[in-house]
């Protein structure tokens, strides 16, 4: 598996929305829709140039092999029973405290503010849905997922480590969010507790894959 290492972008590559929206649908709960997803992303991707592609491609043709509940099998022992390995971004800034509620308030509010209403039955620092949103509204997603970038460098580094074929849509996703990633797990540790800068970020947007309506919450256990 290919280690992505500390890199700097100025801006976020064009391709970036799709990217999101990709990863999105693929960090999903694998449930009865779930064939029709690699495939979806590997036919709408392949064409497309960035480093970023491969790094998708090689997940979905994985994917396309595997049974279905296989996928579904490994979904559950890699992100719902580990919370090293949690989709939920503020656990790893706020964990359990009071602080996290005004951090979920938060970055509800941000949806709000751009006419996207978040499902009621997931929490909005979900991974897939905030890679939704900033599939969506690609300037202001891509600037929350850029405050929240210490967690996700965290999930990342953290599946590398687990040797999970989910570490390349991390991969992927982080070549895709602008400025300086952390140079080092141990980095990235230290900037969840002291939070990274806010960035403006300014975006060619191309036609984003087609997505689901919203994304389906998983197990329960995920939450805590």
């Amino acid at each position: 598996m290919t280690r992505s290492r500390g890199h700097s972008r100025g801006r976020a590559p064009t391709n970036a929305p799709v990217v999101f929206q990709a990863a999105a649908l693929l960090l999903g709960y694998p449930d009865q829709d779930w064939p029709r997803r690699p495939r979806t992303v590997r036919e709408t991707v392949a064409a497309l140039p960035g480093p970023e592609i491969p790094l998708l491609l090689s997940f979905c043709e994985r994917a396309e092999r595997e049974e279905p509940l296989a996928v579904a099998a490994r979904y559950v022992a890699t992100f719902d029973r580990s919370r090293r390995r949690c989709l939920y971004l503020t656990y790893y800034t706020d964990g359990d405290t009071r602080r996290r509620g005004a951090a979920l308030a938060r970055i509800k509010s941000v949806y709000r503010a751009h006419g996207w209403l978040p499902p009621d039955d997931e929490l909005p620092d979900f991974l897939p849905l905030m890679l939704e949103f900033a599939a969506r509204t690609p300037e202001a997603g891509t600037a929350l997922l850029a405050e929240h970038r210490a967690a996700i460098e965290v999930l990342r580094y953290a599946l590398e480590a687990h040797r999970s074929p989910y570490a390349a849509l991390l991969q992927a996703v982080c070549r895709c969010l602008p400025g300086q990633a952390p140079a080092s797990r141990e980095e990235a540790l230290r900037l969840t507790r002291t939070g990274p800068p806010v960035e403006a970020v300014g975006l060619d947007v191309p036609e984003p894959l087609p997505a689901r309506s919203r994304p389906r919450p998983h197990d329960e256990g995920a939450r805590r």
